[in-house]
């Protein structure tokens, strides 16, 4: 019972982040068709519980929820196909090959349909391991769904084996777990099929077969899901670790900020201010907040710089030195004293980037910081 909340916990997760994507970039086929693909793949795991399955039974007949858990699955293999189609094949082109590959699925789903028909009333709401098997229709049935299957998962496959050897990570990551996956769930459906052609025939199945198959679905199907939004979710934790990196450097600056921002308040970036749940919600307010308190503090001390060159800094002087004499700077600045027109660069970064120029400026935040007055 923990196994199947935990893999329906996956499942609502991810059709939960597929949607929010696709609401965002609608037009994008191959967002539309794994998204499409989880949407199946979750309502087919939920039609497969008892308590789900008797209720459909119930409001439309014995037998429906089977067919209709069915033909979502082989509905989810299809999209997962179209997902590959419209990611390496030119939109026309792709589309075309999806209207193609829709017919294989459609006699797949009227096949489902007649068997399901052709079924006695008694046997038709059993699932696969409980199902008469020496019922041709029955057998016909479960045999259809399981070749579909095999067909496009193999497919799916062989396209996933492909991209994972061509990409990066994050992205190769997640395509090697959706490759282990699938093969996982081929070799496990070949294996069903075996079962079924063994029990249509009246003989025992070996327990080994059995058991194995189970296993390998149940272990195949989570890692399938994890493998999916692997690459966005790394992606996105990737944009939260740099969040978090951005707002506790916008939080160190705080002291060389109000220092420099009540000399020069005129220099202040005139932006309108987000609220913190929406900074929490969208981190680009945080990243903006950053960006701009960086700047406010470069153009405070190209400000006062006239006044540290009086006092003889130069670009070697230690943080906690510059941070004094700053103080020294900023009170003649208040005062009204004249300065030399002579500017000067002070806590020049080590290397020619963004890094680590913040890093020179928090240094000297944080010399001051002992001394900031209270806000």
């Amino acid at each position: 019972m923990t196994g199947l909340l935990f893999t329906a916990a996956i499942l609502d997760l991810a059709v939960v982040w597929k949607l929010i994507q696709l609401a965002r970039d609608p037009r994008d086929l191959p967002l539309r068709a794994v998204t499409l693909c989880l949407i199946c793949t979750d309502a087919s795991f939920a039609l497969g519980l008892d308590s789900a399955a008797r209720l459909v039974d119930d409001l439309t007949g014995p037998g429906s929820a089977r067919l209709v858990q069915n033909a979502l699955l082989l509905g989810a293999v299809y999209c997962l196909m179209c997902f590959y189609l419209f990611s390496a094949e030119e939109r026309e082109r792709a589309g075309r090959r999806a209207r193609w590959e829709a017919l294989p699925l459609a006699s797949a789903v009227i096949v489902l349909a007649l068997t399901t028909v052709a079924t006695p009333v008694g046997l038709r709401g059993r699932e696969f391991a409980t199902a008469d098997m020496t019922a041709t229709p029955v057998a016909l049935f479960f045999m259809t769904a399981l070749l579909y299957l095999i067909y496009a998962l193999a497919e799916a496959l062989w396209w996933t084996w492909r991209y994972a050897r061509m990409s990066l990570r994050p992205l190769s990551t997640g395509l090697w777990l959706t490759v282990g996956a699938l093969a996982g769930m081929v070799v496990a459906n070949i294996g069903r099929l075996g079962i079924d052609v063994t029990r249509w025939r009246g003989a025992q199945v070996p327990a080994w077969l059995h058991d194995g198959t189970q296993g390998l679905l149940a272990l195949a199907v989570p890692v399938f899901i994890v493998g999916v939004v692997y690459s966005g979710a790394a992606m996105r934790m990737a944009r939260v670790r740099v969040w978090l990196c951005h707002r506790k450097a916008y939080r160190r600056l705080r002291p060389l900020w109000d220092a420099l921002h009540h000399a020069f308040p005129q220099d202040a970036l005139s932006r309108v201010p987000t609220s913190g749940w929406r900074e929490f919600l969208f981190l680009r307010g945080t990243h903006y907040r950053y960006y701009r308190r960086v700047i406010e503090c470069r153009d405070g001390l190209v400000r006062i710089s006239p006044y540290l060159a009086q006092q003889g800094v130069n670009d070697g002087t230690p943080h906690t030195s510059l941070a004094s004499h700053l103080r020294h700077a900023l009170r003649a600045h208040a005062n009204g004293e004249a300065a030399s027109s002579q500017a000067i660069a002070v806590a020049l970064p080590d290397e020619n980037s963004l890094e680590s120029d913040v890093w020179q400026l928090i240094e000297l935040s944080d010399a001051l910081k002992p001394h900031a007055r209270a806000r």
